[in-house]
């Protein structure tokens, strides 16, 4: 497919530029996308109203966005939470929506785990005594450390992430213990990994390390809330590279400072505005706890990942443009019945 004629709109100019692995693809359609970052809901609906796709990164596409496309046949997601996007209404309006949900798996586990392994070690709270020059006040903080070998790592999900975290739990000589929402399906590589399924309570009253690796919808909204989180093994250490919002963030404040729990990693947050452009002070107090370590939601981020995203998002654009559903792994609403006709999925031809 060479076409320039699509009209192609990519969203999140400032903050999420045009990788060049992305701009390579679009170059090889011959589609020139119109970047935009826009300043208001008019704005956005505005530029996306004669759109023949649209491409989004983090930008919210809420049903009034949606109903705007009246040309669009694909929305693409350069990622894999769409819970930004209202797919329903999307798959109302004959809209396919395409992710590219495998391209972070080993990235987020990789961060998942240095976030572990940070708070576990309190490598926080040693970094500011030793830039304070406090250095005999670094080394007590070492007293109460555990080892890791023997102890219980929890995951809360079983989709890729979670896996690659079982798969380097591994090496560290950990239990692992694994909960999902179809308990009833058997998957041979749990076995293979010696994972054992238990449901989350017992999960959470046997886990030291709890790792959440869910998606964000009205299932998993805050389900980790004030009791969840007191339910959870005296001492333990929460760590979240999924969504913010999956935990309720004011009763986790409460809960480590309580000390029922002994810490948290935190890549992805509901109340702090990671996502503005302009720099904010601090004003969340899970900033300023020193048994938090936080992120600015870069688990997903590296040159390989930024690869495979762009690349992916750009293929499942190819795909529906010219006339075909994008890989079935990568169509976030099968169900839909499409604005235009589409064939079976076919690769890119080299």
């Amino acid at each position: 497919m060479k076409d320039s004629s699509f009209a192609v709109v990519r969203l999140n100019r400032d903050l999420f530029p045009i990788t060049p692995y992305e701009a390579r693809k679009y170059a090889d359609l011959g589609i020139v996308p119109r970047e935009l970052e826009p300043e208001s809901q008019s704005g956005l609906k505005n530029a996306v109203s004669e759109a023949d796709a649209v491409m989004v990164v983090s930008e919210a596409l809420s049903t009034g966005v949606i109903d705007s496309m009246t040309r669009c046949r694909v929305i693409c997601r350069l990622g894999a939470g769409t819970d930004k996007l209202d797919v329903d209404r999307a798959t109302h309006q004959g809209i396919v929506v395409a992710n590219v949900p495998d391209f972070c798996w080993e990235e987020q586990a990789d961060h998942a785990f240095a976030l572990l392994l940070s708070v576990a070690r309190r490598l926080n709270t040693m970094h500011r005594c030793m830039q304070k020059g406090q250095y005999v006040e670094a080394r007590k903080i070492c007293s109460p450390l555990r080892r890791l070998p023997g102890r219980t790592l929890g995951l809360v999900g079983w989709g890729g992430s979670a896996k690659a975290m079982a798969r380097r739990a591994r090496g560290f000589d950990l239990h692992v213990l694994a909960t999902r929402q179809h308990m009833d399906r058997k998957d041979p590589e749990m076995k293979g990994l010696g994972v054992i399924q238990v449901s989350l309570d017992q999960l959470l009253n046997d886990s030291d390390y709890v790792s959440l690796h869910l998606p964000l919808n009205k299932m998993t909204f805050q389900l980790f809330d004030k009791k969840r989180l007191l339910d959870m093994r005296p001492g333990s250490i929460l760590i979240n590279t999924a969504r913010g919002a999956i935990v309720d963030e004011d009763a986790l404040v409460e809960v480590l400072s309580s000390g029922h729990l002994a810490g948290a990693g935190l890549d992805v947050f509901e109340q702090i505005p990671i996502h503005e452009l302009e720099s904010s002070a601090a004003s969340h107090p899970l900033l300023d706890m020193e048994n938090v370590v936080c992120t600015p939601h870069v688990a997903a981020y590296s040159a390989d990942a930024m690869c495979q995203v762009g690349e992916g998002a750009v293929d499942n654009l190819r795909c529906v443009l010219s006339g075909c559903w994008p890989r079935p792994d990568r169509v976030v609403n099968p169900q839909v019945i499409p604005r235009f006709p589409l064939t079976s999925y076919r690769e890119e031809s080299s």
